[in-house]
């Protein structure tokens, strides 16, 4: 093999995200508590958990809307731990950080300025991560709504003049503007009609396959978590209970908690009465 050759491959290798020993307190509680994993640069990793589970104050963490009271995040080798006042922290450094992990949310609409149109969102953003190149910005603009299933007319829109669909396919181009290592979906399709949901998840796989980004799948829908994520970990209490190949988890179950989640789905013969007794022998 040829040293570049040697190179790709030690670099297709390393994760893009590591997270390690990971706590967070609110109070006496423990919403995060020793939480570990690792993401696969191009990778897809779903954590799965009913609410309260400290899914997603992880994500938080991970994104840096949240700072753990311990543990280390490390984003292509980086420390992701930033320290207020401390040298190298300043506003490049902030938008440095900012570029290397991208979020979306369940509902876009909260996360778009709703004066503002779909076309004047993805300009702002440009300009505030890449400053100086208005013609490359318009550029870069018509090909992230390219890339998104969306076009000119739907530029000119108000966040309001869209679907939740198409709302939903702007806060992801928005994400991808700045070329993050990682995209955090924080129940990203929960809101979306199922047909809908569908469409989205197809794009996001597109997506991923096209340009290499590694995601970080926050969910509480299995079905999600079986078609798009290669790794899945099972949070309970804030902590991980199990974690594994995603086909493998759901296969065969580990951990009580774990069947509890699969016996929870509806399908013929379920019984909510013997789930809600589980539930309560945990």
């Amino acid at each position: 093999m040829s040293e570049p050759a040697v190179q790709d491959a030690l670099s297709a290798a390393e994760p893009v995200l590591e997270v390690t020993g990971l706590h967070r307190a609110f109070g006496s509680v423990r919403a995060v508590d020793d939480v570990s994993f690792t993401l696969a640069r191009g990778g897809s990793l779903g954590i799965v958990g009913e609410s309260g589970s400290g899914k997603t104050t992880t994500a938080r963490i991970v994104v840096g809307l949240e700072r753990a009271d311990s543990g280390r995040v490390l984003v292509c080798g980086r420390d992701r731990a930033g320290h207020g006042g401390r040298a190298g922290h300043g506003r490049a450094e902030r938008l440095r950080r900012a570029r290397e992990v991208q979020m979306v949310f369940q509902d876009p609409f909260l996360s778009l300025d709703p004066r503002t149109t779909v076309g004047g969102v993805l300009r702002e953003t440009l300009r505030l991560h890449f400053p100086g190149d208005r013609a490359g910005h318009e550029r870069r603009t018509g090909e992230l709504l390219d890339q998104v299933g969306l076009g000119s007319r739907e530029a000119g829109a108000l966040p309001r003049q869209l679907s939740g669909g198409q709302r939903q396919r702007v806060a992801i181009a928005r994400a991808l503007a700045v070329e993050p290592a990682v995209l955090v979906l924080d129940e990203a399709v929960a809101a979306l009609d199922v047909s809908v949901q569908a469409q989205i998840l197809n794009l996001l796989a597109d997506i991923r396959e096209q340009t290499g980004i590694g995601y970080l799948f926050i969910t509480h829908d299995l079905g999600v978590v079986r078609c798009v994520t290669d790794d899945v970990i099972v949070m309970r209490n804030g902590r991980i209970v199990e974690a594994g190949p995603t086909v493998g988890v759901l296969a065969d179950p580990q951990h009580p908690y774990t069947r509890l989640l699969l016996d929870s789905v509806p399908r013929p013969g379920w019984d909510p009465r013997q789930i809600a007794e589980a539930r309560r022998a945990l």
